[in-house]
């Protein structure tokens, strides 16, 4: 009766393990930004709209053109990753909205996924002046110049017989 426990026990561990092994490798979703309702973004006409109505319909915007203050982004992104990966963009929507000088919609455009820029950084180094010092050089390097002479410390003789101060 007792080896039977045991296994039972064994079989019950053993499935626990690879049930979290499975759950590990189901990828995680995430969504980023402004949820994307079709209804309402085709609602929004060029020349009709006004900056009221379309923060009425739309809301506020992600962003707004730093340089031309015609423009109002609405950026919604959709992104899945395995376990300790990157995320990588599934799907991205860039719904940029511009208006003339009174305010009216001038124009909508759409964009997807297809703007997304992947930067990688460089792995080089930029090059600097002075001495190529290795770990232990900074990590000992500064040991007998704390309180030497001329080092600015307080263990000089400056004779001014007090305090120091002025």
């Amino acid at each position: 009766m007792r080896l039977k426990s045991v296994r039972q026990m064994t079989a019950v561990a053993l499935l626990a393990m690879v049930g979290l092994g499975v759950s590990a490798c189901v990828p995680l979703r995430s969504h980023q930004g402004y949820v994307i309702d079709p209804d309402l973004v085709n609602s929004v006409q060029a020349g009709t709209d006004t900056r009221q109505s379309v923060l009425a319909v739309l809301g506020k915007p992600s962003f707004t053109s730093e340089f031309n203050q015609g423009d109002w982004y609405y950026i919604s992104r959709d992104a899945r990753n395995f376990a300790y990966n990157n995320p990588h963009v599934r799907e991205q929507v860039t719904l940029r909205i511009s208006f003339d000088d009174r305010g009216v919609v001038s124009a909508v455009r759409r964009s997807g996924v297809e703007q997304v820029a992947s930067v990688s950084p460089s792995s080089k180094t930029t090059p600097t002046l002075g001495k190529k010092r290795s770990f232990f050089d900074e990590l000992f390097g500064n040991i007998g110049t704390v309180g030497a002479i001329g080092g600015g410390g307080q263990g000089g003789n400056d004779n001014t017989g007090g305090s120091g101060a002025p």
